[in-house]
């Protein structure tokens, strides 16, 4: 390795477009370890992010975008320790404090400091305030970050650190109600980069029936693709649809994956009595809690945020073993640009990845 110049698409200024610039090679301190980036995918959260208004988040600029990284480690600071030269991993995305409860249990997504982190302008992740992996190299603060992936590929790898920990987080809040019960069914609104990996999970590791939502039909195929049991278009009767599927009695779980009016409207359509709604994604919609109100009794809501640091081996895990496979599109790091407009304009069927060239 090189010890020149090397490349990172950089926010330098609110509203974006982010720069592709060069800059010296970092050399990892204390606990550092600096790795050799493989593969990084983008998805709508670093959109949300470059297109922020200055003050909106609690980030320092400039910063190097990325939060799904896989890469090699190639050097490691005086006292690091964990994966050795060489090692393949992945980064785990979510910085918290690391020194917290929450944090020595690996949920650093839940870290019990993260607001003081933000007030700081400190950065409490991987391409969110702090330097991501959207680079020839990335500097990560500690092993406590990284996960080994063996041989698995890197643009298998890099998705998992978000789409597929997040979803696999979003799994395990509503597994509970599922049991093992095979009659029992959830469904799934939005089947895109995180949508279509839920579906796959909720097969591998639940015995539940899959009903799948999108607007688009190829989002349907893939559904179908990836073991969904069933797939409909979102449209003025599906919640009577999806209700008819499980027999009456309505879903004993909801994964909303896009979490605008429409979605979480069906949600609450389609949820039996002691039901589970997750919601994932942040497009804007609400519920008004009330009781009584349009959510049936006994249900519980949930908001899962990213996902913990074993859930990450579990993913991977899954990965390796053939139940889990993302579906990506490749592009060259150099073209960035043209990665990002094409998910902008939704064009992107499943994950965007870049790859160093």
């Amino acid at each position: 390795m090189s010890t020149g110049r090397t490349r990172a698409l950089r926010l330098t200024r609110w509203g974006g477009p982010p720069t592709l610039t060069e800059s010296t090679r970092s050399v990892p301190t204390g606990e550092e370890v600096l790795i050799e980036v493989e593969a990084a995918g983008i998805c709508r959260s670093d959109l949300h992010v470059i297109d922020a208004r200055d003050g909106v988040l609690p980030y320092r600029l400039p910063f190097t975008l990325g939060h799904e990284v896989a890469g090699r480690v190639v050097e490691r600071g005086p006292e690091a320790a964990g994966p050795t030269i060489g090692e393949r991993v992945v980064v785990y995305g979510p910085w918290g404090c690391g020194t917290c409860a929450r944090c020595a249990a690996g949920a650093e997504n839940y870290c019990d400091r993260r607001t003081a982190l933000d007030a700081d302008g400190v950065g409490t992740g991987a391409g969110l305030g702090r330097n991501g992996g959207m680079a020839d190299l990335m500097l990560v603060p500690s092993k406590r970050l990284l996960v080994p992936v063996g041989d698995l590929a890197a643009a298998q790898a890099a998705p998992l650190s978000d789409a597929g920990l997040t979803a696999y987080h979003a799994v395990a809040s509503v597994r509970s109600a599922l049991g093992d019960d095979p009659c029992a069914c959830v469904v799934i609104l939005g089947v895109g980069g995180l949508g279509h990996l839920a579906v796959q999970i909720l097969r591998a590791t639940t015995n539940a029936q899959v009903l799948a939502v999108d607007v688009r039909a190829e989002a349907l195929a893939l559904a179908g693709e990836c073991g969904a049991h069933f797939a409909t278009l979102l449209r003025p009767d599906t919640a009577a649809v999806l209700r008819g599927r499980t027999g009456g009695v309505g879903a004993a779980a909801v994964l909303d994956f896009v979490g605008n009016g429409s979605t979480m409207e069906l949600a609450a359509g389609v949820l039996r009595a002691g039901g589970e709604l997750a919601v994932v994604g942040s497009g804007g919609g609400q519920l008004v809690i009330r009781k009584p109100g349009a959510l049936p009794p006994g249900t519980r809501v949930s908001l899962p945020f990213w996902g913990t640091r074993p859930e990450l081996e579990a993913v991977v895990a899954l990965a390796r073993a053939g139940s889990l496979r993302v579906r990506v599109e490749e592009f060259p790091l150099s073209g960035a640009a043209e990665a990002i407009a094409r998910l902008r304009s939704e064009a992107v069927r499943g994950r965007a990845v870049l790859v160093p060239d």
